[in-house]
């Protein structure tokens, strides 16, 4: 779900923390992409459909959606030059119940008003409750990982949160950034967030890059304050405080610092209009932000090979009905393009010069000693 009202937020108060670019600005770059076993393989069995709405399926009537959407979201990319190494979902933490629950409900209900409508509805609408059923199960997520395998695209399978495990992954140097929708990515530190990554060159949108250290700088937040900002906005995995908006939970954890320190003020105020929940269990949500259960990174090896050319077209064709030219023709495009993102990019060999942020507490003592500095050494002079 991310994080409700923060992307708005960093906008608005460290605009110069995210930058937009083409697709091909990633050229040469890994990046670690989250979730396919829900997000992107949701996308695709929702968007990939014959021409009367139906999903895409074999001879044996099973779904392949899935299968053509990943096949062709990761050539795009590989030609780009982008190597990229997708991240599975693990077992959920048992706070995010809740949520899942929620979700799960939501799916019930569309079941209900899609069977309601096959009586009554026009096709239209019959189709759009249907797709609010669709759910991506253990089986999708066992066709996707079969074929990346075949496609020589690595991936790896997190203990708990995708996300968590893509920001490790950049943390650790593996990979350039974490690739996510997710606005929550950032609670798990990573270097950069791509954001609408997988979206840009199908849907022509541009890529948001955001730079968490500059967030953090430009925000005036350490990651303690970051996190506790982050629930009071609302995540996946408790409630939160009603009436508190993003602009309000800014204002307050800048103010108090952390949670408990807003929550003393609120209880201090007989007039205050918000009213914290009971038995509130942020204190457990902070510990899954800032303790969240990864791999080892220093373990995780990632490699990108040339595709098993005659593996895709048995898996693909024989097995699943795609036609035999264009899994050949694609092969040869995932060939070319991991053989091409060998290239260096130019600001691998040269070291970026960073600027020191003059607007923050930082940068303004740094900004004085230096006049300071300069300032002894005239007065030596004479």
């Amino acid at each position: 779900m991310g994080i409700k009202g923060l992307n708005a937020l960093i906008l608005e108060n460290a605009p110069k923390a995210i930058r937009t670019g083409e697709f091909k600005t990633f050229f040469g770059r890994k990046v670690a992409v989250f979730n396919p076993s829900s997000m992107c393989l949701y996308q695709f069995l929702i968007a990939v459909r014959q021409q009367d709405g139906q999903q895409l399926t074999n001879e044996q009537g099973d779904t392949t959606s899935h299968l053509m959407g990943f096949f062709y979201r990761t050539i795009r990319m590989v030609n780009a030059g982008i190597k990229p190494c997708y991240v599975f979902d693990g077992k959920p933490p048992v706070m995010k119940g809740g949520e899942l629950e929620k979700r799960l409900k939501r799916r019930e209900e569309a079941e209900k008003q899609a069977t309601d409508l096959k009586e009554t509805g026009t096709a239209e609408e019959l189709q759009k409750f249907e797709r609010r059923t669709v759910r991506a199960t253990r089986e999708h997520n066992e066709d996707a990982k079969k074929l990346l395998k075949l496609m020589g695209i690595p991936y790896v399978e997190a203990p708990c949160e995708a996300e968590a495990q893509c920001a490790a992954l950049a943390k650790a140097g593996k990979v350039y950034a974490a690739a996510s929708e997710d606005m929550d990515t950032l609670c798990y530190e990573p270097p950069y967030l791509l954001r609408y990554l997988t979206a840009s060159e199908a849907r022509k949108l541009p890529v948001n890059e955001i730079d968490y250290k500059r967030v953090m700088e430009d925000m005036e937040l350490d990651i303690d304050m970051f996190v506790d900002l982050c629930i009071l906005l609302g995540c996946d995995y408790c409630e939160t405080i009603r009436g508190i908006g993003p602009v309000t939970a800014y204002k307050l954890i800048k103010e108090h610092k952390s949670i408990e320190k807003v929550i003393e003020a609120i209880e201090a105020n007989p007039k205050s209009k918000y009213k914290v929940p009971e038995n509130w269990p942020f204190a457990e949500a902070r510990q899954l932000f800032l303790h969240p259960e990864v791999l080892d990174s220093d373990k995780v090896e990632l490699k990108w090979s040339e595709p098993d050319v005659e593996g895709l077209v048995d898996y693909m064709v024989k097995q699943n009905g795609f036609s035999e030219q264009r899994i050949r023709d694609g092969a040869e495009k995932l060939k070319k393009g991991l053989k091409g993102s060998t290239q260096g990019r130019l600001d691998g060999f040269f070291s970026v010069m960073k600027q020191s942020n003059t607007n923050t507490p930082a940068g303004k003592k740094r900004a004085g000693d230096s006049k300071a500095d300069k300032g002894k050494k005239k007065k030596g002079k004479k």
